[in-house]
């Protein structure tokens, strides 16, 4: 495709002149106007979103901002892929672009959310797996700029954030277990720090105190499936008389991990001990036994995350207040509880 400056060429006329005609600026006249649009045309001239971005003061662009380090070695969720999915078609349908900034916040000074965000003139910016105490990001938070943090509590004049209701998921699951009969219930929870484990641990306890149940056994992991595996190998080695019968993990790839070392050691699932998990991850209908899990929604979730960004971008924080946005789960129920 031919450049602005190509068209300039073809028509003899400075590449003000092309930029004016093709935004319909008055002082261009009517004859200009046309040959400028017709060559535009015959060449392919397509303006940039740069361009387009310091005509009209937006771009339709957003940016994501993702910062996975604690999936260590390479390591990426499947849930979180499936979020992606779920984004882009939401801004597909809106006619918005996505684009993933390369800022690592460790690298870079307090206003480079911000610069790059100005740099691509953005509409408003994604976050993920970002602390929300990084002076990066608390910046973008003071400022005006639109900005929805998915699973990252934030909050600011144009900012708020998106999650799955993941203590009434908890609640639910355990809930579930306690119908099928069980009293002794673990749970392995993700890291703390983040927002999810931390709420999924909080329903857990919340069920528990509901329940009447007496004991709690908490194990930590850290969403993937080798801390499953550690926690679950720590819960086999539990007399029999102390063991709990049943565990709620705060993650499907957790679970799994976990399901494997029951099996190393020699126990059944569901029939030694039942487990249910926290996504519905693709691999869950395909373990054996299938997962019992309590389902979030990927797609529901990267739409709520666009929905909620534009209609920051588009209203007055000052007549129009945007709180966060939790969507519901739902459980799904297979034969590593028993409950089918």
């Amino acid at each position: 495709m031919a450049g602005i400056r190509e068209v300039a060429k073809a028509c003899g006329v400075s590449v003000a002149t092309v930029s004016r005609a093709l935004n319909g600026r008055p002082e261009v006249n009517e004859e200009t106007r046309r040959q400028v649009r017709l060559a535009a045309e015959i060449l392919g001239y397509r303006p940039s979103v740069s361009a387009r971005a310091l005509v009209r003061g937006r771009s339709d662009a957003v940016g994501l901002l993702w910062d996975s380090a604690y999936e260590t070695a390479g390591r990426r969720h499947p849930f979180l892929l499936s979020v992606l999915v779920g984004i882009k078609q939401a801004l597909d349908a809106a006619g918005r672009h996505l684009i993933l900034l390369n800022v690592e916040a460790d690298r870079v000074g307090p206003r480079a959310y911000l610069e790059t965000a100005a740099q691509f003139q953005l509409d408003g910016v994604l976050v993920m797996g970002v602390d929300s105490r990084r002076p990066a990001l608390c910046a973008v938070l003071e400022s005006e700029l639109a900005c929805v943090g998915f699973d990252v509590p934030i909050s600011g004049p144009r900012a708020t954030y998106v999650a799955s209701d993941n203590r009434a998921g908890a609640m639910q699951a355990m809930r579930h277990l306690y119908g099928l009969g069980h009293r002794r219930i673990a749970t392995i929870t993700g890291p703390l720090s983040m927002m999810p484990a931390e709420l999924r641990l909080a329903g857990y306890r919340d069920a528990a105190e509901e329940l009447g149940l007496e004991h709690e056994y908490v194990y930590s992991g850290d969403f993937f499936l080798d801390s499953g595996y550690t926690c679950g190998a720590r819960l086999a080695e539990l007399p029999p008389e102390q063991r709990p019968t049943a565990v709620f993990v705060a993650g499907d790839e957790m679970a799994l991990g976990a399901i494997h070392a029951f099996a190393d050691a020699g126990l059944s699932v569901p029939q030694d001990i039942a487990v249910v998990g926290f996504d519905d991850i693709e691999a869950a209908d395909l373990v054996r036994p299938a997962l019992t899990t309590i389902q979030q929604d990927a797609h529901a979730l990267g739409a709520a995350a666009v929905d909620t960004l534009l209609r920051l971008v588009d209203h007055d924080p000052a007549t129009h207040t945007i709180g966060p946005v939790l969507t519901p789960t739902r459980l799904i129920v297979r034969q590593s509880c028993g409950g089918n």
